[in-house]
């Protein structure tokens, strides 16, 4: 396995840098001509492209074991070695690999994780960014802009949601992808908010439950519920039921549009109600709240987006709930605070965390 990755910088340090670097930028993007600022900028995207074909290609993996001629890299991959030669002169310029004076590639610090077994590996985030998929409907960005609403089901005749039913394959791609962006956030949520005072927990659309077990395995005493979908439920048991979470951790399947398992001390809804528009995510929220008993406690993990024009994560993933979802977006807290509100529920507090989610506190309003 490779080593773990380092703790993140205390939250006020990390805005620092965050605010020092982007100040960096922007002062960069007005001392250069227009054109050349915007000339750079059209580039950008092809860096991101050729950092998925290299996880496509399982170069991190490659080099793991150390660094490697291209020649070796490229009998190893199974490439031709002058385009492999062409496509890493980008990936090294652009930091993501580095080459030595003899020649050999090697990981840097970005890369690493790009490795499958990295503690925390982004490789499955790159491959379905990189997919066919998600590619053609990101090509349908200025269309969603015309009519407010994304153009998924009239391409494909049917949501997502129903596609990974009769695809297994995007499906299964999908989940990686998001077991791989939550396991990021899962060492600053534990910093930022004390799950250990809650008895039990239920994840709500909990899919492979990564940020639960990591909770169960620090709290001994806790138990937890994973909810979600019968194809996502499916065999989670014999995968996830490891030394300590046989009798903790149990499973539930069903549509959080219709039911919620009762009795649980805290629910989580992680990256779920950003999939939905208003009138959706209070019909989850209201089923939820049937569920709940009046002191327990609702937990979103969601990005909070900021009110001002800095650059910020949520900016492109709110794009990607545009081009993606039935309606889905990222929102302000008085957006969060709002719709709480119409669901039964009353904000307590917004918690921030090192990484760009947030865990946002309610209680039932009755």
């Amino acid at each position: 396995m490779a080593s773990a990755p380092p703790k993140a910088p205390p939250l006020p340090v990390l805005r620092a840098l965050t605010w020092f670097r982007d100040g960096l930028a922007a002062l960069h993007r007005r001392l250069v001509p227009g054109h050349i600022a915007l000339l750079e900028l059209s580039t950008t995207g092809y860096l991101t492209h050729a950092t998925c074909v290299a996880a496509e290609l399982g170069l991190a993996d490659a080099l793991a074991a150390g660094p490697r001629q291209p020649a070796d890299l490229a009998a190893a991959v199974g490439v031709n070695e002058d385009a492999l030669r062409r496509l890493m002169r980008l990936l090294v310029s652009g930091g993501v690999f580095a080459q030595r004076r003899d020649g050999a590639y090697q990981l840097t610090g970005i890369s690493q994780g790009l490795r499958g077994d990295a503690d925390v590996s982004l490789r499955d985030l790159f491959l379905l960014l990189g997919s066919e998929l998600h590619r053609k409907h990101w090509s349908h960005l200025a269309d969603a802009v015309r009519h407010g609403e994304s153009r998924w089901a009239e391409v494909e005749g049917m949501w997502f949601w129903d596609y990974a039913e009769q695809h297994p394959e995007a499906g299964e791609i999908f989940d990686r992808a998001m077991t791989s962006v939550g396991s990021l956030a899962t060492e600053p949520l534990q910093a930022a908010y004390d799950f250990g005072r809650f008895g039990s927990i239920v994840d709500i659309g909990g899919g492979r439950g990564s940020l639960l077990i990591d909770i169960l395995q620090r709290h001994p005493s806790m138990r937890g519920t994973i909810f979600d979908l019968p194809r996502v439920v499916a065999g989670l048991p014999e995968q996830l039921l490891g030394p300590g979470l046989t009798g903790r951790l149990t499973f539930e399947e069903g549509s959080f549009f219709e039911t919620a398992p009762k009795g649980g001390d805290a629910y989580v809804l992680k990256h779920i109600i950003h999939d939905w528009n208003d009138e959706d995510a209070e019909r989850i929220l209201r089923t939820v709240r049937t569920a709940m008993e009046s002191e327990a406690r609702l937990l979103i993990i969601d990005i909070v987006m900021p009110e001002n024009h800095r650059p910020h994560p949520g900016k492109v993933i709110d794009l990607e709930m545009l081009v993606n979802t039935p309606g889905g977006r990222e929102r302000t807290q008085t957006e969060f605070g709002n719709l709480l509100s119409r669901s039964g529920f009353v904000l307590t507090r917004v918690v921030p965390t090192a990484a760009p989610d947030c865990v946002i506190e309610a209680h039932p309003a009755w």
